[in-house]
């Protein structure tokens, strides 16, 4: 890490210390265009060994449960590299240099399985029925419906799906590492729209990382470093890919294409149902050709959705309709 690097850090650390409680609304506003600071606590992250690696992850951590949105962000921002960092390590099995990464992914975690009165969160997630449209689909265009008395009784009924509550953790083990990771992971995915591309593009890459470390196509993508194999859950992998279908859309096609192939590659390998059936599905949705999108503001799908029944009420041919018009050209 360069000087000016370290400089820049150093700054950082000792700014935020002297700060008086007024000026931290402002301070965090302005704190995520310093692309050049950005740049550099990645390179302290990427150095295990580097001695402001530990006040960077605790500071990182004051910002976390500072309570002030923006700060809140600023870390999130951070998490794919520490993840990477901390399976890097734990491949490696030295886990005393990823002893502080360590305790600021656990703080995180066990920060975001409570809410504000300290009671365990529990998560919902209304999956869509089929019957109704959607911006992802028709009911048309799925084919006949055969109306059984079950299908029937199933109409418009929407099922809800609960995650938690999460139980606090110490220290990650190997029994706990992903369930730990694919929560944090899930908690990335939900700030997605907030995200600077420097984020979106660690996260391609160590999803790519992780996912073909110690397997043959690693001399492929010339990945050094780590040569032994990460265990990965299929849970985690699911998540990987929530991140890099955003990518796609966001101006990193090309990162996002690479990250999709390498977790298809290794769901393969493990022979994993859920990101096998989701990857396919991403794949099979893509543009033919790549999206020249800009990095400077988010992009969308663009689908064609059909009238509501009101539009088609207001402009709907009636004999009353049909007499005035003739009246009027008389």
């Amino acid at each position: 890490m360069l000087a000016v690097d370290a400089g820049l850090v150093e700054e950082w650390l000792s700014e935020f210390k002297t700060l008086p409680e007024a000026s931290i609304s402002s301070y965090a506003t302005n704190l995520k265009d310093k692309s050049a600071l950005i740049s550099s606590l990645y390179k302290v992250i990427q150095e295990p060994q580097s001695e402001l690696l530990e006040p960077v992850c605790h500071q990182l951590f004051e910002f976390y449960r500072s309570g002030e949105e923006q700060l809140l962000r600023f870390t999130l921002q951070f998490l794919p590299e520490l993840m990477w960092c901390y399976l890097a390590v734990s491949a490696s099995r030295d886990l005393q240099s990823s002893g502080c990464i360590e305790a600021l992914l656990l703080g995180v975690y066990n920060l975001e399985i409570v809410d504000k009165e300290g009671h365990s969160k529990v998560l919902s997630f209304t999956i869509p029925s089929l019957s109704k449209p959607s911006v992802y689909h028709e009911p048309s265009s799925i084919g006949s419906m055969a109306l059984t008395e079950g299908a029937l009784s199933q109409h418009g009924l929407s099922r809800v799906v609960y995650s938690g509550p999460h139980p606090q953790r110490e220290m990650l083990t190997a029994q706990n590492r992903f369930e730990v990771l694919t929560f944090l992971l899930l908690c990335y995915n939900a700030a997605l729209s907030y995200m600077p591309a420097i984020s979106l593009q660690s996260l391609c890459q160590i999803c790519s990382r992780i996912c073909v470390c110690g397997y043959p196509r690693q001399q492929v993508r010339k990945y050094k470093g780590v040569n032994s194999r990460i265990p990965v859950s299929s849970e985690f992998m699911v998540q990987m890919l929530t991140g890099i279908y955003y990518a796609f859309y966001n101006g990193e096609w090309d990162l996002a294409r690479k990250a999709m192939d390498d977790v298809l590659y290794r769901a393969q390998l493990e022979l994993y149902p859920e990101p096998l059936l989701v990857a396919n599905a991403i794949k099979a949705s893509l543009p033919q050709g790549a999206m020249k999108s800009s990095k400077e503001g988010t992009k969308c799908i663009q689908v064609e959705i059909t009238p509501t029944s009101s539009r088609i009420s207001r402009n709907a041919v009636t004999s009353m309709s049909i007499r005035g018009h003739r009246w009027k050209r008389h």
